[in-house]
């Protein structure tokens, strides 16, 4: 019993190590967005708030900030439509080449964004699509599609069909079926695919980098501006970007909650 309890407090040990190495660095960045130096090092000289104020103040920056939520929200609306629409297809029916459909819908996760970036480039030349923001929402949408079909099929394999039959019997057509029944049912899985497609969208760099044009994202201009160094601007945007995220955990759990 004594040896059972020691290795239990040994693994948590572990994975309080594990989640200090992985969330240190997140702590790091926010101490050094206040230090009153450009020098990223300790001791720190001082406290100020004057890098949050040049954030503000860079007119590039909050231009490739505005580039990246404009791209992050348009792709992930497209993306959770036509992945919805996909899911409830190859949940309700039954075709040739269903399982070739569902695989080259999970595709673009398994491959590297490189790669996806690449073939997206040519493939969006041959057809007439030049690189703009417009080719990157839409190569955004594409790679993250299987994100949203996962998880929609995933929550659509739990739910009771009979639902549905009910709904039917009851006089309910197919249109008032779905958002009554089925949209309620999927609704956490659309919520949480949404907000998984918009982070892994906002900070997508390879894809962006092959279709983008002059208007840049906020990763290329962070990716662009490292050639001299982390800056306690950089510092400052990833801090602002931890507090939004945590506030869309937030709001996440609070839409998913279960009520009665």
């Amino acid at each position: 019993m004594k040896q059972l309890l020691w290795w239990q407090k040994g693994m948590v040990g572990f994975v309080f190590g594990v989640l200090a190495f992985l969330y240190l660095p997140i702590l790091v960045l926010i101490v050094f967005s206040f230090n009153d130096s450009k020098v990223t090092s300790f001791p720190l000289s001082g406290f100020t708030w004057h890098w949050y104020q040049a954030v503000f103040a860079n007119a590039q920056m909050l231009t490739a900030l505005k580039n990246s939520l404009i791209v992050a929200t348009c792709a992930t609306g497209l993306t959770l439509t036509i992945g919805t629409l996909a899911a409830l297809v190859l949940d309700r029916h039954d075709f040739p080449g269903k399982g070739l459909f569902r695989n080259a819908i999970l595709l673009p996760l398994s491959l590297p964004g490189l790669v996806t970036g690449i073939a997206m480039l040519n493939f969006y030349k041959q057809i007439g699509i030049p690189q703009s923001l417009t080719a990157v929402v839409i190569g955004h949408a594409t790679a993250l599609l299987g994100v949203v079909v996962s998880q929609v099929m995933a929550r659509l394999a739990k739910t009771d069909h009979r639902l549905l039959e009910a709904s039917a019997d009851l006089g309910a057509g197919p249109v008032e079926t779905f958002f009554r029944v089925t949209l309620p049912a999927i609704r956490p899985a659309i919520l949480g695919a949404g907000l998984l497609s918009f982070t892994l969208s906002f900070d997508e760099i390879p894809v962006t980098y092959f279709l983008t044009g002059r208007d840049i994202t906020l990763p290329i201009y962070i990716y662009s501006t490292l050639r001299r160094g982390i800056t306690p601007e950089i510092n400052a945007i990833g801090s602002l970007i931890v507090l939004v995220s945590l506030l869309l955990i937030i709001l996440s759990v609070g839409l998913l909650r279960d009520r009665k």
